[in-house]
């Protein structure tokens, strides 16, 4: 959530980069209702000195033996203005905090200007594309020759956009999450440098809370998965649950950085654009996870944010597969980011770079909402935290990119070395009966 302080500091500024995010909504229910805000606690803390002189003269006139009758309904008559301006006051800020919440972030200065994912400018690029001697297959067929990927039987089950794994699709699942979590916890072999990550298990249903405090409430609630008869809501990604751990908590200096990592399913009743991306395991309503999360100091957010997209791209570059990053723009970040690199693995068969990576550093716009603040050593006063998160990856993207970057002309697939102590030794997946 913006800081209201900061739109009336400068309304121009704020607009237009709501502009520059490609935004229609206007500030000025906002700063109108801001004003009238104001006038109405003016005349509130001005009925309250009132009620106070007169309690003062109440008291004195009652010592003295005098008459109080007209003063006691004086001040009774205050009393019940000041009850009625109270619940205008609570009503107005109820409103002013509804508008505050449909406002998106506001992009940093180093995000790029542009309209769309075609104005998206290109970081660098790691890994070569292989070069095939055939035609590659896509992941779909690849999954199905190889008896590890049903989508057929996920659809008598639960429609479209879901999927089954079985055999060695499932244990590659597993051996993902398991390589994913010992990288960032720092109990791989490849771990990073700096401080591990802190492993928890989340719960997978919310309350709608969690979503408003990192910003998917309430402008994409009618993309939940909800259970309205225990106001509960399946979590789209980990980062609501694991963000919210630290919920109207005031934290020690001392303890920031917190880095927390978390597998999970994540399920989406949106999943991308009509038409775009139906077939696979690219767009799914229910998918598996390795999510990132840092809470961590103002001051070293930006720095922060780098160190956590290199976590994230050295899982790619430990399984060998060919990616690029890319700084999203302003009409193409998303509604509570300040600013994104998206990850994108190159895939064989479509012959393009796909997103299997979203990072990105929220400043203070999550901890608005979910109160999560930090004392500072040098002042007793609390400050916001920033929040940051990233996929540390998407599991199910990855599998797509891995049977369709390391597919053989004889339909096997071989599996990427740092992946085979956790596939029990074994290092390829070739078709039934070959």
């Amino acid at each position: 959530m913006l800081d209201i302080r900061q739109i009336l500091a400068d309304p121009g500024a704020v607009q237009k980069a709501l502009q520059n995010r490609r935004e229609t909504l206007s500030l000025e229910s906002v700063l109108s209702g801001e004003q009238e805000l104001s006038a109405l606690r003016k005349r509130w803390e001005a009925l309250r000195e009132q009620r106070n002189r007169l309690a003062e003269e109440i008291g004195r006139k009652k010592r003295n033996g005098e008459d109080v009758s007209a003063r006691m309904e004086e001040s009774r008559s205050v009393n019940t203005e000041i009850a009625s301006l109270e619940s205008e006051l609570r009503k107005r800020e109820e409103e002013l905090q509804t508008q505050l919440l449909l406002l998106p972030n506001i992009p940093h200065d180093s995000v790029p200007v542009g309209s769309d994912e075609r104005d998206n400018p290109e970081v660098h690029r790691r890994g070569s594309p292989r070069s095939f001697p055939y035609e590659p297959l896509p992941h779909w067929e690849i999954g199905a020759r190889l008896g590890i990927l049903d989508f057929d039987r996920a659809a008598i089950l639960s429609g479209s956009r879901f999927s089954v794994l079985r055999g060695m699709g499932s244990r590659l699942e597993r051996a993902l999450s398991a390589y994913m979590l010992d990288q960032h916890t720092g109990t791989g072999k490849d771990r990073p440098s700096g401080k591990p990550y802190t492993e928890v298990s989340v719960p997978l249903l919310v309350r709608g809370e969690m979503l408003e405090g990192t910003g998917q409430f309430p402008k994409f609630r009618e993309e939940s998965f909800a259970v309205p008869e225990d106001s509960l809501f399946l979590i789209p990604t980990a980062e609501v649950p694991v963000t919210n751990l630290h919920r109207e908590s005031i934290l020690d200096e001392a303890e920031l950085p917190i880095k927390y990592v978390s597998c999970t399913p994540c399920f989406r009743r949106e999943a991308g654009a009509a038409g775009k991306d139906t077939r696979g395991l690219i767009r799914q309503h229910q998918f598996l996870k390795v999510e990132l999360v840092w809470i961590t100091r103002p001051e070293t957010s930006y720095d922060d944010h780098e160190e956590l997209t290199r976590d994230a791209e050295g899982i790619l570059e430990g399984l060998g597969l060919p990616y690029r990053r890319i700084s999203l723009c302003t009409g193409d970040i998303g509604f509570s980011s300040a600013k994104t690199y998206d990850l994108e693995v190159w895939m064989p068969a479509q012959g393009v770079y796909r997103e299997i990576s979203s990072c990105s550093n929220f400043e203070s716009f999550q901890s608005r909402r979910a109160e999560i603040r930090y004392r500072p050593r040098d002042t007793k006063k609390p400050r916001s935290v920033h929040t940051l998160n990233g996929s540390g990856l998407a599991v199910g993207r990855t599998i797509a990119a891995i049977l369709e970057n390391f597919q053989e002309q004889d339909g096997s697939v071989t599996i990427p070395d740092v992946l085979v102590p956790y596939m029990g030794g074994v290092r390829r997946i070739s078709p039934p009966g070959s």
